[in-house]
């Protein structure tokens, strides 16, 4: 699926979300606070926007961008990138400062074993910054959004992308992920300290941040 869309995948996010998805990703670059002697992982970079980002934030950083989807990796432009699954990476136990991943771990046949792996190859102290759809936190604005996801979206994949079937799995796929509070218990389930979480756009998306210990 993700190398069908691939080609008109970076428009679609910026159209599906009204612009602002750069916004997001920034959020998200900046909540690692990645310093230039670092080594940062993005996982399910895709085109590898938010791992341009991460590479902005901290030019003496190693960032390399993952994806299992080789079309969206031809579409990354120059850097270091590598084709790899999220459930096992191609890393070192304890070897990485900082993963991320960006509307990806909701589309891991088992986001569970996800979390695990990412805190495999964290350093004690690393830090993890999953961004991700989540529950908008104001009920009229949720009931809204909801409406947005089922009813105007899939009328406008059909319109802007070549496979309008991926976007109605979209809206499906939030539509059943947990809540803000739920998806900190999954990294605190995997080991993850200190979880905390913020929301951007009412809570449209969340980002959610965890320590790995030093124990």
């Amino acid at each position: 699926m993700f190398d069908r869309v691939a080609p008109r995948y970076d428009l679609a996010n910026t159209v599906f979300s009204l612009g602002q998805d750069k916004t997001w990703r920034q959020a998200a670059a900046h909540a690692t606070r990645l310093a230039n002697d670092e080594v940062a992982v993005d996982v399910a970079c895709g085109t590898g926007a938010l791992t341009r980002d991460l590479e902005e934030l901290a030019p003496g950083a190693l960032v390399v961008g993952m994806d299992f989807s080789q079309e969206m990796l031809k579409r990354a432009g120059p850097g270091r990138y590598v084709a790899a699954d999220a459930l096992q990476l191609p890393l070192d136990d304890a070897s990485v400062d900082v993963v991320t991943i960006a509307f990806g771990l909701r589309n891991l046949p088992e986001p569970a074993q996800g979390l695990l792996e990412f805190r495999r190859v964290l350093r004690p102290g690393g830090r993890l910054v999953v961004c991700e759809f989540s529950h908008p936190v104001v009920p009229v604005f949720r009931e809204v959004y909801r409406r947005y996801l089922t009813r105007l979206m899939p009328v406008a994949a059909r319109r802007l992308t070549s496979d309008p079937e991926a976007y109605q799995y979209l809206a499906r796929s939030i539509g059943a992920w947990p809540d803000q509070p739920g998806l900190a218990r999954w990294l605190q389930e995997a080991g993850l300290e200190m979880v905390a979480w913020r929301d951007l756009t009412g809570g449209i998306v969340a980002l959610h941040r965890g320590v790995a210990g030093r124990g």
